[in-house]
């Protein structure tokens, strides 16, 4: 989960803070004036090292708050992501939904849904994905959590993006029956999922609509 700036100076010892403080001012700066950096801009430089002057725990939010000041684009976000170890792309996936990016970094996402890495699985379901996937692309992503064994939970909006879907409601199906046949038991999520794919009932009528 991600923690905004005030908390993290609550959590933060003083040089760390003292570190961030450099580092947001650098993202400033970037997001100020464009371009002006030859090479890599001194911020993204930072963001793999941020585990070590910020503490892992707090790794993912201070990537994010880097991400959001210097108001990254999608050249330097497929950077970070593809040069990235899985804790840094986990942190640009979170962070997706809070930049200015369109349907742009939807490239992103894809590419963690094909990995079997877990924790970038679960943030490829986030805000992010669950908004900018196709139809198609978020059942094979359900099916996808499913099958690694990512919790249901970790799926933004599942309730919305399922409710009515039959087609997900057939592939739900299909793979329970496909585990039982191969004598593998069914993910403890999936009956939730095909609960929730349910068309939502209709209102009653009212005396009014009569």
């Amino acid at each position: 989960m991600l923690i905004d700036r005030r908390e993290l100076d609550a959590r933060l010892g003083g040089a760390a803070r003292a570190w961030l403080d450099e580092a947001l001012a650098e993202a400033a700066h970037a997001a100020a004036h464009p371009g002006a950096d030859s090479g890599d801009p001194p911020w993204e430089l930072r963001f793999a090292s941020v585990g070590r002057h910020c503490g892992l725990e707090h790794a993912d939010s201070v990537r994010a708050l880097l991400l959001v000041e210097a108001r990254a684009g999608l050249p330097a976000v497929t950077r970070l992501y593809e040069r990235g170890t899985a804790a840094e792309r986990r942190a640009v996936l979170l962070t997706l939904h809070r930049l200015d990016l369109g349907a742009a970094a939807l490239p992103l996402v894809e590419d963690a849904l094909r990995t079997n890495d877990t924790r970038l699985v679960a943030a490829a379901v986030g805000p992010y994905g669950a908004a900018r996937l196709d139809a198609h692309g978020w059942r094979h992503a359900v099916l996808k959590c499913l099958f690694t064994e990512v919790p249901v939970e970790s799926l933004d909006r599942l309730g919305e993006r399922a409710r009515g879907d039959a087609e997900l409601a057939r592939m739900l199906k299909d793979f329970a029956a496909e585990r039982t046949a191969a004598g593998r038991a069914v993910p403890a999520g999936l009956p939730t999922v095909l609960g929730l794919t349910a068309p939502a009932p209709v209102p009653a009528p009212t005396e009014e609509s009569r």
